[in-house]
């Protein structure tokens, strides 16, 4: 039994004991879980029970975003030894499906995803994780960096299916954390300008402090308009849509070049219209993100590298203690907040 933060029903958390997997596979290594971000789908979960078809139906622990320490190996690990400080890939597919074959590994159907029901989560003293889908961190990138190598690696997934060229001038709806996340993989990536829109000042300040990261808020200008007026009307290269909200897409084919893409990120939570038509006649071209596949050792690299800092999107640590006060603040979403993240070393002392 491990102390573990459980959703037990929507809107119901508890820190309490759990019965979590224990025994170390040939395969596996054991790791003390060192900090955790709260992701949006961790706060979906709690607030509304589903994602789609993921339904909440017993208890689950939270939590995906994560880095440790090794304290164990299995037989047949050769490439880690304890002590080693590490982040890890919350999916693990069937590496036997026609999915993994093909490196789709993220749309395998049996791929089991750390808190997606029913599958656990890892905000708990230690997990077990196959150690293919575990990275050692760089020594010069910190656990809170590490468990900032998720949701960056999304935004890296969908740099890497825009199909960037040097030069390119992207436009980003939604500065939350995911959508900042896309904008500095797009500036990695190689565009030159990155546009990114929101109703928020404080997440577009937030935003806006990246050099090459230009904020508009639209309750002041409409984005197409903007991207009219800093492209001589050609239209953005790559449009990301990373608010999830079915309004993006009205007026969404304004913003786009002839023969420039779109990259779906956000989940919309309804149907939403898309204008056919206009796409056909600019034949742009359309490409969708689910997670992230053969993504996630690229992403620490850039990190460790210096290119991309995450540090400034942390906005709020807690001790494991505070893990349903971390919750209750993400729910209610404060437009300062970007990222929280939990720490269960007892040290939550970080910004």
């Amino acid at each position: 039994m491990q102390q573990a933060l459980v959703l037990e029903k929507k809107g119901v958390l508890a820190l309490r004991e759990i019965d979590l997997p224990t025994e170390v596979g040939p395969g596996d290594v054991k790791i003390a879980i060192d900090t955790v971000g709260v992701c949006g789908s961790d706060v979906h979960y709690y607030t509304h029970g589903a994602i789609g078809p993921f339904v909440l139906r017993e208890p689950m622990v939270l939590g995906h975003e994560a880095a440790g320490i090794i304290v164990e190996v299995g037989s047949e690990v050769k490439n880690f030894k304890p002590g080693d400080r590490v982040c890890m890939e919350p999916g693990v597919p069937n590496l036997s499906s026609r999915a993994s074959k093909l490196g789709l590994y993220n749309v395998d159907p049996d791929v089991r995803f750390w808190a997606t029901p029913p599958v656990h989560g890892v905000l708990t003293p230690e997990v077990i994780h196959p150690a293919a889908f575990t990275y050692r961190l760089p020594d010069n990138v910190s656990f809170a960096e590490g468990a900032m190598v998720e949701p960056f690696a999304i935004g890296m997934q969908a740099a890497s299916r825009a199909r960037i060229q040097p030069g390119d001038v992207a436009a980003v709806i939604g500065a939350g954390p995911i959508g900042i996340m896309v904008a500095l993989a797009a500036l990695a990536g190689g565009c030159a300008r990155v546009f990114i829109s929101d109703l928020s000042p404080d997440k577009l300040k937030i935003a806006g402090q990246y050099p090459g990261i230009i904020p508009v808020n639209i309750t002041e200008r409409p984005f197409a308009q903007v991207i009219a007026e800093e492209t001589g009307g050609w239209g953005a290269d790559v449009v990301f849509e990373a608010s999830g909200s079915p309004r993006a897409y009205a007026g969404m084919m304004d913003l786009v070049r002839p023969g420039g893409a779109f990259v779906l990120v956000g989940l919309p939570v309804e149907p939403v219209p898309l204008d056919v038509s206009s796409a056909i006649s600019k034949e742009v071209r359309f490409e969708t993100v689910f997670r992230y596949a053969n993504i996630f050792d690229r992403a620490l690299e850039l990190i460790a590298s210096g290119k991309v800092d995450l540090k400034p999107l942390i906005t709020g640590v807690f001790d494991f203690k505070d893990s349903i006060q971390a919750f209750e603040r993400a729910a209610a979403g404060h437009p300062s907040d970007v990222k929280l993240q939990i720490v269960l070393n007892g040290k939550a002392a970080r910004p």
